[in-house]
């Protein structure tokens, strides 16, 4: 038993459903990636009253509360969030929360670790199952959907992400994604998602996208995913604005980055945050120079991280030693 839990979270960035059409009996499915900046961070300890501190802390106050009726637990605690994955820009924030909460509060208290039910509880996997699988594990991620058993979406492909490939963020500073019931109506409005696009889609993961993983492959990689940000991304459009990019400014610099030799650009989730693939860190230093002015122009932050191949790490400090 720790005194003292740690968890540090990965974000994590959503590249494409698979099946939004449903014919064969399950629905939505989809491709994700676990990325190292930016990232969820935050401890958590026995208190005499319970308190949360720092970003989101009323959300990781409610989410404890939750999970201590969940274990039956008598203990007040205290939460300090240091660092939290910006919410509803597509990168994950709310399950990356929800998941190191139920990770922390399950070493402190020395019970088995079960990402899938700590989702469950805190209502994280009810359209994809890939945030919960990279928390748990990192990677490149394809999840099965929801089948009408289905409690979490199955883990279909988990494979480790080149280490010296880059990935290129584009953040709106003024704009958030869709979210909340917002983001259910959206999907309720949308017309039939047509089988032949999924069937597309499909095959552009399983027979382009992964293979080109397995084999270091950045443009071929890339290619796919641009292919499926175009599907989707059109699909969306009546819901973000008009256009496959909710900020019409990330839009316009990720066009920049792909005239300049950036591979499979694309927006995570509702966005507003944008992204492309380089096969290397010197490549995107070279693609973030040749775009500064245009992004600086165009009002939009962008970062280069790199994707990880492992999940969260949790970990606990001991209980001091008291001297006799």
């Amino acid at each position: 038993m720790s005194a003292r839990v740690t968890v540090a979270a990965p974000a994590r960035l959503h590249l494409g459903f698979l099946d939004l059409n449903g014919g064969l009996g399950r629905r939505v499915g989809s491709i994700g990636l676990a990325i190292d900046r930016p990232a969820t961070r935050l401890s958590i300890e026995r208190a005499a009253r319970d308190e949360a501190e720092g970003p989101d802390a009323a959300r990781a106050g409610a989410h404890v509360a939750a999970l201590r009726r969940r274990h039956a637990l008598s203990h007040s605690y205290k939460v300090r969030v240091e660092t939290a994955i910006p919410d509803h820009v597509g990168l994950g924030s709310g399950t990356q929360l929800a998941l190191a909460l139920g990770a922390g509060l399950r070493a402190l208290e020395g019970l088995p670790s079960d990402p899938a039910d700590d989702a469950l509880l805190l209502q994280r996997t009810q359209r994809s199952g890939i945030g919960a699988a990279i928390f748990d594990g990192g990677g490149l991620v394809v999840d099965g959907g929801r089948g009408g058993k289905t409690v979490t979406p199955p883990v279909l492909s988990r494979m480790n992400f080149p280490p010296d490939w880059r990935v290129i963020l584009a953040f709106d500073p003024d704009l958030k994604g869709v979210h909340g019931p917002q983001e259910a109506e959206s999907f309720a409005a949308l017309p039939p998602f047509a089988a032949e696009a999924s069937g597309e889609i499909c095959r552009l993961t399983l027979i382009q996208a992964l293979p080109a993983l397995a084999e270091t492959d950045v443009a071929a990689f890339g290619g796919a995913i641009a292919r499926i940000q175009e599907i989707v991304g059109a699909y969306f459009a009546p819901a973000q604005g008009g256009g496959a990019f909710t900020s019409a400014r990330v839009g316009a610099a990720m066009r920049g980055f792909a005239r300049h030799g950036a591979h499979g650009i694309g927006q995570s989730s509702w966005g507003p945050t944008g992204f492309a693939f380089a096969g290397s860190q010197a490549e995107a230093e070279r693609l973030c120079g040749v775009m500064r002015e245009e992004s600086n122009a165009l009002g939009v932050d962008i970062r280069v991280c790199a994707g990880i191949n492992h999940g969260a790490i949790v970990r606990g400090e001991a209980p001091e030693k008291k001297t006799p």
